[in-house]
């Protein structure tokens, strides 16, 4: 079904997240832009003091714990929470208006990583060179290049997430390793009454990880390297689009499909509906715990299925990061607040107290935790072969036209063909029409 060759996985797509997803937020307009950060802003407030570190809705309850060690360790370089809401549109205004306002109030900002490159090129972050340089080494390289613009670092990654299968062992022994093997262990569902896989594939930014997911395992790739070119128009990117659609065309995805955000594929699992679903990993915790949960000891966790070249599928990177505002007073402390943010005991913290995704490797591969959290293997292999979403300052409107014409294919108003050479022109007319 795929193309056994991979393009590069390089700096390229990807959900939020975790993971949600972030909803389009307004068209970019195109043309070129560069990163800022390098002027009169970007040299200013190099002292330490008391900081603001803003974030949506801390719903894992695991932000202020954290903050509250730095305080006691710090008390005269404290650090207080601004809570914004849990829509990521919102908290994105948000940020962009505060930015412009110049706010040195908004020291430290949370960034989900599709923000970044629009941040950067627009001057809004400092970048993380020079004295403000931080080590990276000790983590998932994909989390490092989702916050890199221009060759530069410009946010810290602090929270991480990737896409995975869960499917019904006590149906399916041994998971699929590959999307075509998927498809070819329908007839079990079929024969025991219910709909094989489900994504997430509502108009919404879920379409976009989607999809990207899809086209990337394929070989394709919807940017350019250096995210001036629309490269939709290629057999690969041909070939990923075709098999979600291949699979709505035969029912081996319900038609229902074309409604799910994470929830509702997430319940339909839970149910016992579905044999294959790719959603996150906050998925494991409440299949395991719900109530209602009728798969408690009936599933399993995966990597999501390849392109049959003996490689897992490239999942979209979900994650977040932390950015120090050009317009902070205090960088200083700005700057050692993210790397007490990368620690070791707050990514430990983090993972045990909140189930997140930490961006530390060895986090990962730690006995004591890897029994706690029996998936975090699985969904190492699948940050390692994340590819972020497109990287480029117009995300916005580049997501708009993946979403709109891909949506499209997938409900049948129009052939692949024409889907593609629509997205491929928006997308090109984003990111600056050349």
């Amino acid at each position: 079904m795929f193309a056994k060759s991979r393009s590069s996985r390089r700096v390229m797509s990807v959900l939020a997240l975790a993971v949600s997803g972030v909803l389009v937020v307004g068209a970019c307009g195109g043309g070129d832009e560069e990163a800022g950060g390098s002027g009169d802003a970007a040299a200013a407030g190099n002292s330490t003091g008391p900081i603001t570190y803003v974030q949506g809705k801390d719903n894992s309850g695991i932000v202020q714990p954290a903050i509250d060690k730095w305080n006691a360790a710090h008390p005269d370089q404290k650090v207080t929470l601004k809570e914004q809401t849990d829509q990521a549109d919102q908290q994105h205004d948000d940020l962009v208006q505060n930015f412009q306002a110049e706010n040195a109030d908004y020291d430290v900002v949370s960034v989900d990583n599709i923000w970044t490159s629009e941040f950067a090129a627009k001057g809004w972050l400092q970048p993380l060179t020079g004295e403000y340089e931080l080590d990276q080494s000790a983590l998932l390289e994909p989390t490092v290049n989702a916050e890199t613009y221009n060759d530069t670092l410009y946010a810290a990654p602090t929270t991480s997430d990737g896409g995975l299968l869960y499917y019904r062992k006590d149906l399916v022994p041994t998971p699929p390793t590959s999307w075509e093997e998927m498809m070819g262990m329908c007839d079990i569902a079929t024969q025991n009454g219910m709909d094989c896989y489900a994504g997430q594939y509502a108009q919404y930014e879920g379409l976009t990880v989607n999809v990207a997911e899809a086209i990337n395992t394929a070989g394709g790739s919807i940017l350019s390297e250096d995210g001036k070119t629309a490269t939709l128009d290629t057999p690969e990117a041909k070939a990923g689009l075709d098999a979600l659609v291949k699979g709505f065309q035969d029912g081996s995805i319900p038609k229902q499909a074309t409604t799910y955000q994470e929830e509702q594929g997430r319940q339909s699992f839970q149910d016992g509906k579905l044999l294959f679903l790719r959603n996150w990993p906050y998925v494991y915790s409440l299949a395991k715990t719900d109530g209602s949960s009728t798969v408690k000891d009936t599933f399993g966790v995966a990597p999501l299925p390849g392109g049959g070249d003996g490689q897992p599928g490239a999942s979209s990177l979900g994650g977040h990061a932390a950015g120090i505002s050009v317009y902070s007073d205090h960088k200083k402390t700005a700057f050692e607040f993210l790397k007490f943010l990368q620690s070791e005991e707050i990514q430990r913290d983090w993972l045990t107290q909140g189930s997140a995704a930490p961006v530390l490797e060895a986090l990962y591969d730690d006995p004591a935790l890897v029994e706690q959290f029996p998936y975090l293997p699985q969904l190492k292999t699948s940050i390692s072969n994340a590819v972020p979403r497109p990287v480029t300052p117009f995300y916005p409107a580049v997501t708009k036209a993946i979403q709109d014409n891909a949506f499209s294919a997938l409900s049948g108003s129009k052939p692949t063909d024409t889907a593609l050479a629509d997205m491929q022109a928006a997308v090109q007319n984003a990111i600056g029409g050349k």
